[in-house]
């Protein structure tokens, strides 16, 4: 099976060790395991159930515990509908390995995580991009969706809240795509790695699990649950879906760790406070790009409604692999190139990380670009 390169991850393994100001990041700042035993208030007592943990395998879907807790993230779910997975990721991969053979039309919105494109295409799939514009605040035109359907349709991929742009589609846009997928029976992959850090409200969108009875939705706990070193997701979906899936993960998964499975139960026995935590940082370093991106006219966005992420456009008539590059090299600042994305002329920004290396990054950010264009403008951000 050949299969085209990763191009974001290759993009992060080759710099985010050794850059200055990681504005590539994008995962809520990470909790230590002494910042969740704090806020569990029980570090004692789970401290003393890691101890007891054998390390041997675990229940193979996940624990009772921990699926039930994921179930509790969905309005209708139960811990039946719930299989854990190695990262969202794994979750992904697993999808389209169980559903898509060769032949089968699959659509998949563009930009998006590469995986919900190549894998189908690497399995010999017929796969159709659903392009998603600015213009239409990166927000899918279903009209255009509409007429990409055929009798023959097994998958439609997206992502909400969308990686890299952070657009947010509502709840009414949501069934309107499952009320398509239902005409001619296909299946709806809903990526939400970011659920849970909506801009505005309590943060949580409607999830696609929820809406259609052939309504996959996958998450981890990387994103807002700051615990992406724990390697652990999840699939919510009909029955159907996850004992078709239990077939696969036996050949590439078996159990997820013990120990991983118990942390990211604490977790969510926490999600409140957890979510809450990442709700004011991404809101309050929101607010900070955008000041930033509108004071300056050589650089404009789609300001994000949900996720980690925004996706900036510049002016400055460079590639954006050779401005991400030159960036890092002059100011120690990593982004993420558009190209990665197909998406020329533009950056992906994280700006859920640390404030203050945020604000710092924003200014070499802005120095760069003035230099770039010859200009004198500088900001230095209050």
């Amino acid at each position: 099976m050949k299969i085209d390169e990763f191009q974001v991850e290759i993009w992060m393994n080759a710099y985010e060790n050794d850059c200055g100001y990681n504005l590539a990041e994008t995962c809520v700042r990470s909790l230590t395991t002494g910042e969740l035993l704090e806020l569990s208030g029980r570090r004692d007592e789970i401290l003393a159930e890691m101890e007891a943990t054998p390390l041997t395998y675990g229940p193979i879907p996940g624990s009772d515990r921990l699926r039930a807790l994921i179930a509790g993230l969905y309005e209708h779910q139960s811990p039946e509908n719930v299989t854990v997975t190695h990262g969202a990721i794994g979750a992904n991969a697993l999808i389209h390995q169980t559903l898509i053979e060769p032949g089968d039309h699959v659509i998949s919105v563009l930009p998006t995580y590469q995986q919900h494109y190549a894998i189908p295409a690497s399995f010999g799939a017929d796969v159709d991009v659903l392009l998603l514009r600015e213009r239409d605040g990166w927000l899918p035109d279903l009209d255009e969706l509409r007429a990409m359907l055929r009798p023959t349709t097994k998958l439609i991929a997206v992502n909400n809240p969308n990686n890299p742009t952070g657009s947010l589609m509502s709840e009414s846009m949501l069934e309107e795509i499952a009320a398509m997928a239902g005409s001619v029976g296909a299946w709806v992959l809903s990526d939400e790695v970011y659920r849970g850090i909506d801009q505005e409200g309590d943060g949580f969108t409607a999830s696609m699990a929820d809406l259609y009875d052939r309504g996959i939705s996958t998450g981890s706990m990387s994103k807002p649950f700051s615990l992406a070193g724990l390697r652990l997701g999840w699939i919510v979906g009909p029955r159907e879906i996850i004992d078709a899936v239990s077939i696969h993960r036996d050949y590439n998964t078996i159990s997820v760790g013990r120990i991983d499975d118990l942390l990211a139960s604490v977790a969510l026995e926490q999600r409140d406070a957890i979510l809450a935590r990442a709700r004011d940082i991404t809101r309050r370093n929101l607010a900070l790009v955008d000041g930033w991106v509108n004071g300056r006219n050589d650089v404009s966005y789609i300001r994000p409604a949900s996720g980690t992420t925004a996706l900036i456009r510049y002016t400055a008539p460079i590639p954006s692999y050779e401005f991400c590059i030159r960036l890092l090299e002059q100011t120690g600042v990593m982004l993420t190139p558009g190209a990665a994305f197909d998406i020329e002329g533009t950056f992906r920004i994280g700006f859920a990380d640390d404030t203050e290396a945020l604000r710092e990054g924003l200014s070499l950010v802005g120095e760069f670009l003035d230099a770039l264009r010859g200009g004198t403008h500088r900001q230095r951000l209050a």
